[in-house]
């Protein structure tokens, strides 16, 4: 288990770290996503995008523990 992220003397959750690595992935899925053209195969992609970010923080939050 992940204990408080040091950053120059200040402690940070480790859930800031979780939530900035999956936006990494998240980003470039979306790249991937919008250069392949597989938007057009779903109905609301703002909606589309936020359950796929939860999807994956989850899988990340749960695959590190």
């Amino acid at each position: 288990m992940i204990k408080e992220i040091s950053l120059g003397g200040v402690y940070l959750p480790p859930m800031l770290g979780y939530l900035l690595g999956t936006a990494l992935v998240w980003w470039l899925l979306r790249y991937a996503i919008g250069q392949l053209g597989l938007y057009r195969f779903v109905w609301h992609p703002p909606l589309f995008n936020a359950a796929l970010y939860v999807i994956l923080l989850s899988a990340f939050v749960t695959a590190t523990l």
